[in-house]
């Protein structure tokens, strides 16, 4: 039990993390609160710990999410800040985004970076999240009104890495459609991989060549349609969960999502025609993820009589934005999945029939639905900003939302082109199978000298 791993937020990508290492890990144990009430669990976890977590002469490293606060909890436990501490940052509250600057709780913010003075490793899930919180400390730092903290970012920046948040890609071959095949067999080489996430790089900042512009343009030339060749959506393809729903009635629905259409029926095309665009928009239903720009630009697909499918995907949360109610009723039989689904099965399934998956988000330090979406054949269009161009390709990105539109428009009138694409970049630097050995390596350092 000589690592002990914390997460005051036990869910989504923070349980993720720390159910993979406790996995990987032979001697650690790992204590945590459930993911409800993110501001009270940032403010009070910390005394919850200190006074919850036993007194053990076997623990040599501590690992901790930056929701904790580690100043705290070491100034409460002396003997837990004799450890090796480790600081892991999934977002930081320094450029979290907020309505208006008066809206921001410095707290949180000044929080953290107390947390990464006492801490002795500090670990970012991407060099975006690293540095728009090393560059952005000493403009926070200017709140304060007087007697101002100095060279905090110097102090703390020698402690800081970047290791990619860990992927650990599920078998989707029983959901893969047949035009799906070639990218299949391009992800599954990842399993094998383990070496080629050695080193912090930036995969995919390069230009696409001007040959590779097809899916840019805004004319594209017609060709032959290959959808007679696209897949025969059989029930082989379809977990029982989805069974069980598509022989039930039209509208009903899963514990949180609902199928608004057959699936089995929405997904197979005619024999003329190929199926309609699917879009899928799989992210937490708050305002960071601005969700009023993705509808907006649906809307649009809608007043130019375009056909396309949407799912509606990702987890809510007790103040959902109006616009998701107002848009599912506008947006009517486009719509075939809305709403969070608990399955990872169901989850995966609709990706996999998915083929198109948009990020209009506000906020993003790394982006596990969009690699999540991209490894199970989605074509990705992601805002040219934050995390993104440190992920995909430039090809991936747009500056607008017409930009956006404009894509969209253009997948709309001819599907058939995207669903031949092959995804241009990298999975294998984002893989658990590729990244373990660095998170291994972290955690199973010598302990310090003075313990």
């Amino acid at each position: 039990m000589s690592v002990l791993i914390i997460e005051a937020f036990y869910g989504g990508s923070h349980k993720q993390l720390v159910d993979l290492l406790q996995e990987d890990l032979e001697n650690c144990v790992l204590y945590t609160l459930p993911a409800k009430k993110w501001h009270w669990r940032a403010r009070t976890s910390a005394l919850y710990f200190s006074q919850n977590i036993p007194m053990s002469e076997h623990y040599r490293i501590l690992f901790a999410s930056s929701v904790l606060n580690l100043t705290e909890l070491v100034a409460l436990r002396s003997d837990l800040g004799k450890l090796k501490k480790i600081l892991y940052f999934h977002e930081n509250q320094l450029v979290y985004p907020v309505k208006k600057c008066k809206e921001r709780d410095f707290q949180y913010g000044y929080n953290q970076i107390l947390s990464c003075l006492v801490a002795d490793v500090v670990v970012f899930n991407s060099v975006f999240n690293m540095e728009s919180f090393l560059t952005n400390i000493g403009k926070f730092m200017k709140l304060i009104p007087d007697h101002r903290p100095k060279d905090l970012e110097s102090i703390i920046r020698p402690k800081c890495q970047v290791i990619y948040f860990p992927l650990r890609f599920p078998d989707v071959s029983r959901f893969m459609p047949k035009h799906k095949t070639r990218h299949l067999q391009k992800m599954l080489n990842l399993k094998g991989n383990g070496s080629a996430a050695s080193t912090v790089a930036l995969p995919f900042q390069r230009e696409q060549g001007s040959s590779e512009n097809l899916l840019k343009n805004s004319d594209i030339e017609p060709g032959p349609c290959d959808a007679a060749k696209e897949e025969n959506l059989g029930s082989s393809f379809m977990p029982e969960s989805y069974l069980k729903t598509c022989n039930s009635s039209k509208n009903s629905s899963s514990r949180h999502g609902e199928k608004e259409q057959n699936p089995y029926d929405s997904l197979s095309g005619g024999d003329d025609q190929p199926r309609p665009l699917h879009i899928v928009w799989p992210h937490r239903w708050e305002h960071d993820k601005d969700p009023e720009s993705f509808f907006k630009v649906l809307m649009h697909l809608k007043d130019l009589r375009l056909n396309f499918h949407v799912s509606v995907l990702g987890e809510t949360f007790t103040d959902v934005p109006d616009i998701f109610s107002e848009s599912k009723k506008a947006l009517g039989s486009s719509v075939l999945h809305w709403g969070y689904l608990p399955s990872r099965d169901d989850y995966f399934h609709v990706l996999c029939r998915a083929d198109v998956v948009v990020s209009t988000a506000k906020h993003e330090f790394f982006g596990v639905a969009m690699l999540e979406a991209v490894y199970c054949g989605c074509y990705p269009l992601c805002p040219k900003d934050l995390v993104y161009p440190e992920i995909f390709p430039a090809e991936y990105l747009y500056s607008t939302p017409e930009q956006l539109s404009k894509r969209l428009q253009n997948f709309c009138k001819r599907p058939d082109i995207v669903r031949k694409h092959l995804y241009k970049g990298e999975m294998t630097p984002f893989s658990w199978a590729a990244l373990h050995g660095k998170f291994r390596s972290l955690l199973t350092t010598e302990p310090r000298e003075d313990l």
